[in-house]
């Protein structure tokens, strides 16, 4: 049976980043008008029937750019060409295959290819290809108008709407290369990682992440910021304070000021700490005020046989192991 769990585990869906509830309602809402443009546009060409056809591969398309806006494969380029190129291959292989079941599978083959090639994958583009093999005999007459009107008529009512939806929420500019950006200089001097960095690890990769390099950085960006969020400054290395390196096991300890300098200044600002509790305990040394800020989680206070967490002067829980 735990056999039988562990490969449940390994084959479930990975969790997605969690977003908050009015992000979900944007991308619900700007689904629903890009669709609804889409299908009015799609009956000036094509009956009830032909419309659900081709609002198959619309309906993904609109998945992608309002709820993963600045995925890659939701990138305008990825759009057009994705539905485009596919159409036309899928148009192409309706007049020169027979079975349905042929042409099918060698549109859909022929246009991961193409889009691969391109540089613009688009997951729905599949499905244009297929439509225009499987959509019947007036998707059929359409020939190769068929990539005018639905498709590229539809692509454009779909980036309209999303253009025009996502300009309201400045998180969410579309398309990516609107969105708001740090200034640069100020990003390059908290971070020796730059954008090409990035893009040349995601090319050593070899396998598709729909993921740019513009995203990257700000996770990178972003990560930093916390790393260094979850450490005191030099300002709060005060004497006589107690600092925990938040860590467990052996790797934990409490040191305590008992000596500073006094002076701020970069390379006299140093201070001589002991260690009260976890390895060490009892020794004495000597580091730098930044030194020592890198290595201190957050302050702690000794109460009976435990040490607690301080954050902004109130006690907070338990916060280490019972020291002995």
């Amino acid at each position: 049976m735990k056999q039988l769990w562990e490969i449940v585990r390994a084959w479930r869906a990975r969790e997605f980043a969690r977003v908050n509830h009015l992000e979900k309602a944007i991308s619900a809402a700007g689904g629903f008008v890009g669709i609804f443009c889409v299908m009015l546009l799609s009956r000036l060409a094509l009956d009830e029937s032909g419309t659900i056809w081709i609002l198959v591969s619309m309906g993904a398309s609109a998945v992608l750019i309002f709820a993963v806006p600045h995925g890659q494969l939701s990138q305008p380029w990825s759009v057009f060409g994705g539905h485009l190129v596919s159409a036309a291959i899928g148009v192409t292989c309706a007049q020169l295959f027979s079975p349905l079941l042929l042409a099918g599978a060698l549109a859909v083959a022929f246009s991961i290819a193409a889009m691969h090639y391109l540089r613009c994958i688009h997951p729905p583009g599949g499905a244009t290809a297929l439509t225009a093999v499987l959509g019947g005999a007036q998707v059929h007459a359409l020939g190769y108008g068929f990539l005018l009107t639905p498709v590229l008529l539809n692509a454009v009512a779909l980036l309209a709407v999303a253009v025009a939806v996502n300009w309201i929420f400045p998180w969410r500019r579309y398309p990516l290369a609107l969105a708001e950006r740090r200034d640069e200089a100020a990003r390059h001097a908290e971070s020796q990682v730059e954008r090409d960095d990035l893009a040349w690890a995601l090319r050593q990769i070899n396998s598709y992440i729909d993921v740019s390099a513009h995203d990257l950085e700000r996770i990178v960006d972003l990560a930093h910021r916390h790393a260094r969020e979850r450490h005191v400054t030099p300002e709060e290395v005060t004497l006589g304070g107690c600092f925990s390196n938040g860590q467990f096991g052996s790797q934990w300890q409490v040191r305590k000021v008992v000596h500073h300098s006094g002076d701020f200044r970069p390379g006299r600002d140093q201070i001589i700490y002991r260690i009260v509790a976890g390895e060490g305990r009892g020794t004495s040394r000597t580091c730098s005020r930044e030194e020592f800020s890198r290595w201190a989680r957050y302050r702690v206070v000794r109460v009976e046989n435990t040490w607690r967490r301080l954050e902004q002067g109130v006690r907070t829980g338990l916060a280490e192991p019972q020291a002995s």
